[in-house]
């Protein structure tokens, strides 16, 4: 796992894309933001408290190493906060953003790119399509939102050859299982947007899936931390830990000890509180993992997997 650093900055720029839709302009305060490739993402500090909640957002940069990053943020009104907080900041705000880091970068043994974008899951895909243009690489994107007039990046991407769009409002549809049928065996899909875009994607690549083809992003866990009780034995420690029905592993052990572990996230998809399992099998949640990793059973996120089993022995 890299270590995630934390630097102090400020929003230099805010531009309104949609109605609900922002994009940010962030610069460090000291330096520049490090190099980065397509698909990285930062984790952002939602208010100015050191155990402030954590928020992950695409990079719609194609490279980094330069005065200032970009993001682009929906207003979400179910959200934990971090979007409607974010949206009332203004130019000159101080914040504080993580370096980067990348779980959904470009597959160098493909052919071609398949992109499949769903409301503002749009956002590292405009990474990935200008690092393809730079590169000479082969790409299309699939881009599917309820209307052009309340979704990011829309006039930016018409019209373009290797891009299509599909407007709800228009009766417009996205047939993911059709699209997937067509590819060649070179090929890599990769998705992001709404949980029921990234069903459809794995309902019907699930041998893409199995062939390491298909690539899914989502910042949230797949789901919440719910299921029945089991228990967790922390070997170092001592101590056993009883995890409550939809109780996640990191509450209970805050819960009940004094046992410390690092967690930033608490969604699964920046590794932080990734912990080694030394016995046990794991219902893997995670987006932190590869597949190989997770069928390993040899660690854990335990902000948000569960026990396939009655107990757990844990390296803490």
């Amino acid at each position: 796992m890299s270590t995630i650093h934390w630097l102090a900055g400020t929003v230099s720029d805010i531009t309104v894309l949609a109605p609900d839709i922002k994009r940010f302009t962030l610069r460090p305060t000291a330096g520049h933001y490090p190099d980065f490739a397509s698909g990285s993402h930062l984790l952002l500090r939602v208010g100015a408290a050191a155990d402030s909640p954590v928020n992950a957002y695409s990079l719609l940069d194609a490279s980094g190493g330069g005065a200032e990053v970009h993001i682009a943020v929906q207003r979400e009104p179910a959200s934990r906060g971090g979007s409607a907080w974010l949206h009332a900041l203004q130019p000159g705000s101080a914040i504080h953003f993580s370096t980067p880091a990348n779980l959904f970068a470009l597959q160098s043994a493909a052919r071609r790119h398949v992109f499949i974008a769903g409301g503002i899951g749009i956002t590292p895909f405009i990474a990935h399509l200008a690092a393809l243009q730079a590169s000479g690489g082969q790409g299309e994107l699939h881009y599917a939102f309820r209307h052009a007039d309340t979704a990011a990046f829309v006039a930016q991407l018409a019209g373009q050859p290797q891009v299509s769009l599909y407007d709800g409002s228009q009766g417009q549809r996205l047939d993911v299982a059709a699209l997937l049928a067509t590819l060649g065996p070179d090929d890599h899909v990769y998705a992001c947007g709404p949980q029921r875009l990234l069903d459809a994607a794995q309902a019907a690549g699930q041998q893409l899936r199995a062939e390491g083809r298909l690539h899914i992003e989502q910042f949230a866990p797949q789901v919440a931390a719910t299921g029945g009780a089991f228990s967790v034995r922390l070997a170092r420690s001592g101590l056993d830990i009883a995890v409550a029905a939809n109780e996640s592993i990191l509450d209970a052990i805050q819960r009940q000890s004094a046992v410390r572990v690092e967690s930033l996230c608490r969604e699964g998809y920046c590794g932080t509180c990734e912990t080694r399992l030394l016995s046990g099998n794991a219902e893997h949640r995670d987006q932190y993992l590869s597949d190989a990793e997770q069928q390993a059973q040899d660690r854990i996120m335990l902000c948000v997997s569960r026990a396939a089993c009655a107990r757990l022995e844990l390296d803490l």
